[in-house]
């Protein structure tokens, strides 16, 4: 049994370290940039009054199936965040070899929650591409509230909301000590655009750190109330910014921070160093 599961875990090895692999994960983020340039699209109309499309992942599916060619635009974009999926499926089980212990470990988990959001977002576009018209505005809310109908259910939504918060601050942690930086080889940090791909490093992941953080405190909210309405997604958060004082203005800065994280992810793809 431990030959057949070292025999595993070595062929396993060798099909994350394969040229093929860093093909898919550079087409997925290519994908994955694409649809933060929509979703960053979205929250602009939205801070200029414009409230049609919904301002997540789904909404920037939605909006690309609307243009000339939407159809294969929808299924280039479902196709590449499933192959990037998968690319974090490998790295889950067999990636991160130069870490040990506990570290090795809290990488392998998060690779495997990132493939299952980037998995979401591509059976989502899969699904839109096929004709599929279900609007997933209510989701989270009735999502949340089966959740909280199990034991400690409320617990269970607080701590998703801790959680996201956690990964929030993480986010704009790494933002601002320029960690992601990591994630694109030495030509791609050299020169002045090496430097404008920094910029976009850091004004993208300062963004989705704040919008995981409103997402969090939404369902933290949510989980102390016991109301499912108060938990919501990324346009319910954007919806939130939009609410408060100087509000198009906040709503405007956070999605020119969406767009920079999808520029980025093309020059992460460009560059690749994973």
């Amino acid at each position: 049994m431990s030959s057949t599961t070292a025999r595993a875990e070595s062929q396993g090895r060798q099909v994350d370290q394969s040229d093929w692999v860093d093909r898919a994960a550079r087409i997925g983020l290519v994908a994955y940039g694409v649809v933060h340039l929509v979703i960053g699209w979205l929250a602009i109309q939205l801070a200029f009054g414009d409230n049609e499309g919904s301002a997540d992942s789904q909404g920037a599916v939605q909006q690309l199936n609307e243009q000339p060619f939407g159809q294969v635009l929808v299924w280039a974009v479902g196709i590449g965040m499933l192959l990037l999926a998968g690319w974090q499926a490998l790295e889950a089980l067999f990636g991160h070899r130069d870490e040990e212990g506990f570290t090795r470990v809290r990488k392998r988990v998060t690779s495997a929650g990132k493939a299952v959001i980037y998995a979401v977002v591509g059976i989502g576009a899969v699904h839109v591409a096929l004709g599929s018209s279900s609007s997933g505005k209510n989701g989270t809310d009735s999502t949340t509230a089966k959740v909280m109908d199990w034991p400690a259910g409320q617990l269970i939504v607080g701590a998703v909301g801790v959680a996201m918060i956690g990964i929030g601050g993480y986010l704009v942690l790494r933002a601002f000590t320029e960690k992601f930086a990591k994630h694109i080889n030495a030509e791609g940090k050299s020169g002045e655009t090496g430097k404008a791909y920094l910029w976009f490093g850091k004004a993208g992941y300062t963004a989705k750190g704040i919008t995981f953080g409103i997402v969090g405190a939404l369902f933290l909210y949510a989980g102390l109330t016991h109301e499912a309405k108060k938990s919501g997604g990324l346009d319910q958060a954007l919806h939130k910014v939009l609410q408060q004082p100087f509000g198009p203005f906040l709503l405007g800065v956070i999605a020119v921070g969406l767009a920079c994280y999808g520029l980025f992810c093309f020059a992460r793809a460009r560059h690749f160093n994973d």
